[in-house]
């Protein structure tokens, strides 16, 4: 018995510690509507899991997520295509809870350019 409850709780460990790390992965997450936000760059990560902007815009400092870093280096949003202070329009979706500052954005420009980090979800805003 006592191995049945150990296996349980090990799993039950494994579990909690899953759900958060895979809290904004993926889309669940986000609203279905689509999202405009404009704002400056207050922090750039190009790495894995995924390119990350900290964006203070009308409301506070918001956390976008990007495509993972393959993805959005192939789209070209590479080290030096932005720096931190400069103005920059998301679309994606912001997440589905509204105090929550925070979207995954499917297209990115700064500085004239244009960056489809996930152009197969671009249709709701052309």
């Amino acid at each position: 018995m006592k191995v049945g409850i150990s296996l349980l709780f090990a799993a039950g460990i494994a579990i909690g510690a899953a759900v958060p790390a895979l809290a904004h992965h993926g889309w669940a997450w986000t609203s279905p509507d689509p999202f405009v936000l404009e704002g400056t760059i207050s922090d750039i990560y190009i790495g894995n899991p995924h390119v990350t902007l900290e964006v203070m815009a009308e409301g506070g400092m918001w956390h976008v997520d990007l495509a993972p870093l393959m993805r959005s280096t192939e789209a070209g949003f590479v080290e030096g295509v932005a720096s931190i202070g400069d103005a920059v329009i998301l679309y994606g979706h912001r997440s589905l809870f509204a105090d929550e500052l925070s979207m995954k954005a499917v297209r990115v420009v700064v500085n004239g350019n244009t960056y489809d980090v996930y152009d197969d979800r671009l249709a709701p805003f052309l």
